[in-house]
């Protein structure tokens, strides 16, 4: 059996929710406590032994160069079609290193307080959810009654929402990297996110949800968001 780990971080955004502070700093290298989003995230996978990890870059691009000095098994890929087509684009560009390998696939604008986050995280295919009551416009998943998700979307209510960690085994990791190249240049296919590939793939590998507290893994959007974050963690 192959336990090679690695990393997909997705970090290729423009961060326009959060203007005017990435006009001229893109998103992840925003500074929470005086830490960049993104150096918190691959902290946690320091953490977790991750054999390598893979930085997809583009907005801002030459920012990030000095994650390779500062971490030895971190190689940025950049991605030069990140203003016309959307995400699904960075995954597309690493589907021949997730195939055999298992897989975390993160967003790198996370605040994550404590590192060990994934030091004691599934060793199946899941992704990190905060269970939300009521109705959610973010993306969440439907269960089944095994717990397997059986239905990735947008706007749910009662639900785990996905807070931008997932995991993938090498097994499954290769089914998402060969429907990554068969939609690929599809009708459409540069408008779809990367999640709307795996909610293709559902009925041909088994996903269920990692359930995390609502504090542990936080998304901050807006400038607000950052302000309200950086005023709770400091008390």
């Amino acid at each position: 059996m192959n336990n090679k780990e690695i990393a997909i971080v997705m970090a290729a955004g423009l961060g326009s929710r959060m203007r005017p502070l990435t006009y001229s700093t893109p998103k992840p290298l925003i500074k929470v406590l005086n830490i960049p989003l993104i150096e918190r995230v691959i902290d946690s996978l320091i953490l977790r032994k991750i054999s390598k990890i893979y930085v997809v870059v583009g907005y801002l691009r030459e920012q990030f160069r000095y994650l390779e000095e500062k971490y030895d098994n971190l190689i940025l890929i950049e991605n030069d079609f990140y203003e016309r087509i959307n995400n699904i684009s960075s995954m597309y560009l690493v589907k021949d290193l997730i195939k055999d390998a298992n897989c975390y696939i993160c967003e790198a604008d996370l605040f994550i307080p404590e590192p060990s986050i994934l030091s004691n995280s599934s060793e199946q295919s899941c992704y990190f959810g905060k269970f939300i009551k009521g109705h959610s416009d973010d993306w969440g998943f439907i269960q089944g009654q095994d717990g397997r998700i059986i239905k990735v979307r947008k706007g749910v209510d009662d639900c785990f929402n996905m807070c931008g960690i997932s995991y993938f085994t090498r097994k499954d990791s290769a089914v998402l990297a060969n429907e990554l190249e068969k939609v690929w240049g599809s009708l459409g296919y540069e408008f779809l996110f990367w999640d709307e590939v795996v909610d293709r793939i559902l009925d041909k590998i088994e996903l269920k949800v990692h359930p995390i507290d609502s504090d542990r893994i936080i998304e901050i959007d807006t400038v607000e968001e950052l302000e309200a974050v950086e005023k709770s963690f400091m008390k």
